[in-house]
């Protein structure tokens, strides 16, 4: 197979593009290094079947089109990430991942390829519901709000591409990554678990945002790059939505609390206001856990890995980067 994804120099992106690259398919990362890096893909420098391209998703129209006629798949991951950046640049994020996407859509529609958009599970919104399932009603905050535009740029991307399976232009996926996490990651724009791992091994303070007690799940990248494979090749996922993410629920708190343990850091930990973090007014989820039993039943797909082995192996990481 010959795959095209544009992201492919991110965290997500260079672990797939690694995976695929390893099973013997040919793979063209497209990449602009915005919040991505060339050494993620590095270690693939003359890689049977590597492609790389630095363009943007957004100014590069025309050199997506060729790209995507030349694949057979296309997996779209290129989008602003981070809830820091998404706060900070809210226009950028917008035109990022509603304009990308729709130089993306076009001409895979127009050359029927198959194509699976990232989404995030941003997009539930203020849901209150225990567990978070693909057929969910979805609760967006206001517009005065920036820190929803991430969200309802991400939603209008699953509409879109709905929209083109709908009238058969091409076979398409939307997946909602839950809090992917390993190694590569950066806490660069609000990445919470490099962010902790990060400050334990230099012995600094690991700041809690908020009263600690919003609760997530997190899932290894080496899960999510299966749970995308398993994806790829059953064609019952067509056509349809799925959530990717473990169910290990945590106290961002308790979380903070078990990176030093696990790291042997003397990091102290303190609080710090959502208005002092990113901006007045700022709305968080409280609770955010998968409701994973459609890719399960798909696909047999469960997480193997742990939170203590995430933590675990982005330590290490940080470490061998350090």
């Amino acid at each position: 197979m010959k795959y095209l994804i544009t992201g492919g120099a991110g965290f997500i992106g260079s672990h797939l593009s690694e995976s695929l690259l390893g099973d013997g398919h040919s793979v063209t990362i497209v990449d602009n290094y915005s919040t991505s890096t060339p050494d993620n893909i590095a270690h693939l420098a003359g890689a049977s079947g590597l492609r790389v391209e630095e363009l943007d998703v957004v100014e590069s129209p025309d050199k997506i089109d060729t790209l995507v006629r030349e694949s057979d798949c296309v997996i779209h991951l290129a989008a602003a990430v981070g809830v820091e950046l998404v706060v900070k640049d809210p226009v950028r994020t917008i035109t990022t991942n509603v304009h990308g996407t729709e130089n993306v859509l076009i001409p895979a529609a127009k050359y029927g390829k198959r194509v699976v958009v990232a989404s995030t599970s941003e997009v539930y919104g203020k849901s209150s519901h225990e567990k978070f399932s693909e057929t969910d009603d979805l609760l967006i905050g206001s517009p005065m709000n920036s820190r929803w535009s991430y969200a309802c740029s991400k939603l209008l991307d699953e509409f879109y591409l709905m929209a083109y399976q709908r009238t058969g232009a091409f076979p398409g996926t939307v997946v909602r990554f839950f809090n992917t996490v390993g190694p590569r990651q950066t806490g660069r724009y609000g990445m919470v678990v490099p962010r902790f791992v990060g400050a334990a091994l230099r012995g600094e303070p690991i700041f809690v945002y908020g009263d600690g007690g919003q609760s997530r799940c997190f899932c290894h990248v080496r899960d999510v790059v299966r749970a995308l494979k398993l994806l790829l090749a059953e064609p019952g996922s067509v056509g349809q939505v799925f959530n990717i993410g473990s169910q290990e629920l945590v106290s961002i708190l308790e979380l903070a609390h078990r990176v030093v343990k696990l790291t042997g850091s003397r990091s102290p930990i303190k609080f710090l206001s959502y208005d002092e973090a990113y901006e007045q007014g700022f709305e968080d989820m409280r609770r955010r856990c998968p409701d994973t039993d459609k890719l399960h039943g798909l696909t047999g797909w469960r997480p193997e890995s742990s939170l203590d082995d995430i933590i675990r192996d982005v330590a290490d990481d940080l470490r061998r980067r350090r």
